[in-house]
């Protein structure tokens, strides 16, 4: 299977992380707009990766053809595809009650959840203070949910449930970095949740009673499907040390969207959380990027 060779092309691929930003924000927004629509969310998820699934399939099946499906981890693979899967359907349920700025919030704590993560199943060895950025980025969700207070939600528990489902498919991601095609991993991860899904979702599908709720239907799984395309050519481009802090650009994204879609800005709460998490993430990435440790960029479903 042909690699694609690295460029020293930097402005590039900050203008590709930007544009994969950009279109996860899409992914939940679209999510958000299809279940208040009316849209079973295990149908929503469906489409959101059998349209990754075969938009992934029509890119590069034509240049690499059998060997896409070819896996020397197939047990890794199917367990990275279902904590993917697991992410993406306790995010899009959170996102029936919650605003889109809260669950990309506590998403941002992705990064700080797998530098925790990575001492026990990676052995990786974690200093005193990267510890403490990591509790600090805890405190940083611990602000945005107030458990103490009235703007608790219990759909936050949601979040933190695909906040620890996407940790466990980065931690697998580190395993096999190296170790499998960028292409045959999309495809895995694509393809599992759309099979196992397939059966439940058809036999009950639920037409959509507008067309831009079909449309959107069609168009969620190319959002996801570009926006991984999109961050992965990007780290071609430009190393992940660099693209890394770019991901942060999505508090922004989802604001507008949440603004623009569903009249709902960030309280000030999630702002000041928000503040917290990435700047912990940040010292985190500082850290790991001195060490040269890939730092994980905010998992993205």
């Amino acid at each position: 299977m042909s690699i694609a060779p690295r460029e020293d092309r930097s402005g590039l691929g900050l203008g590709l992380m930007a544009l994969a930003v950009c279109l996860f924000t899409c992914i939940d927004t679209s999510a958000k707009f299809l279940i208040q629509s009316g849209q079973p969310a295990l149908q929503v998820v469906w489409c959101r990766y059998a349209g990754h699934f075969l938009l992934t399939l029509l890119v590069f099946y034509p240049q690499d053809r059998g060997d896409l499906f070819r896996t020397s981890a197939p047990v890794k693979q199917g367990a990275r595809a279902l904590f993917l899967f697991g992410s993406t359907l306790l995010n899009f349920l959170a996102l029936t009650w919650l605003p889109i700025t809260v669950t990309t919030t506590i998403m941002f704590a992705g990064p700080i959840a797998v530098t925790l993560l990575a001492i026990p199943f990676l052995g990786e060895k974690v200093g005193v203070h990267r510890i403490a950025a990591v509790c600090t980025g805890f405190l940083g969700v611990l602000v945005v949910m107030q458990p103490w207070g009235a703007e608790f939600h219990p759909a936050m528990l949601l979040s933190l449930g695909a906040l620890t489902c996407a940790s466990g498919y980065f931690i697998l991601t580190r395993l096999m970095a190296g170790k499998e095609s960028n292409s045959t991993s999309q495809l895995w991860g694509a393809g599992v949740p759309t099979l196992l899904l397939a059966p439940i979702v058809l036999p009950a599908w639920q037409a959509p009673g507008a067309l831009e709720v079909m449309l959107i239907l069609c168009l969620i799984g190319a959002f996801g499907a570009t926006g991984h395309i999109a961050a992965t050519a990007a780290h071609r481009y430009a190393d992940a040390s660099l693209l890394a802090p770019v991901v942060y650009l999505q508090l922004m994204t989802a604001s507008i969207a949440s603004w623009l879609f569903f009249d709902s800005l960030p309280t000030a709460w999630t702002l000041v959380g928000a503040a917290i998490i990435i700047s912990s993430g940040l010292y985190i990435w500082h850290r790991e990027r001195r060490r040269g440790v890939p730092h994980p960029p905010p998992p993205r479903l």
